[in-house]
């Protein structure tokens, strides 16, 4: 399902779920040097979108200024992942329009759990929700992080 979030942040952004739109050469740009995924091969990457719902943030001009992407079994369990504006756009209320089409999007609706991890945009998320584990001591993970290192 392909949907389009024109706002009023003076129609000079909009998200899209269409994933022909996305620029993959600037999402692996910025992701290979992301925190998170340090070096992650552009065939991951594209794996990666191909298995997700994504959501890409444009400029007017069409040029991808921004992204985040879902990983979901769309009736129980959402992960929300990769989220980044480019450093020339923050502060302009993008990543707010991101979150807005996430917690909107049709499909991610009535689930039981939403998860992240995030170092630093904690005040971002907590506008739409996202409180940090009652539980932590109950989370696991099998985390490898540098997979992606040759």
């Amino acid at each position: 399902m392909k949907t389009e979030l024109k706002t009023e942040l003076k129609t000079e952004y909009y998200i899209s779920t269409d994933k022909a739109k996305l620029d993959i050469a600037m999402l692996h740009g910025f992701l290979s040097q992301s925190y998170w995924s340090p070096s992650i091969p552009l065939e991951t990457l594209q794996r990666a979108i191909e298995n997700s719902i994504c959501f890409g943030a444009f400029h007017h001009s069409g040029a991808q200024i921004g992204f985040a992407r879902v990983v979901s079994d769309k009736a129980t369990f959402a992960y929300l992942a990769d989220v980044f504006v480019l450093p020339a756009f923050r502060g302009k209320g993008i990543s707010n329009l991101i979150m807005e089409a996430y917690t909107n999007h049709p499909e991610l609706q009535r689930l039981r759990r939403h998860m992240l991890v995030t170092r630093d945009a904690h005040g971002l998320y907590k506008k739409f929700g996202f409180t940090e584990a009652k539980n932590p001591e109950n989370l696991m993970q099998k985390h490898y992080p540098d997979v992606y290192k040759q």
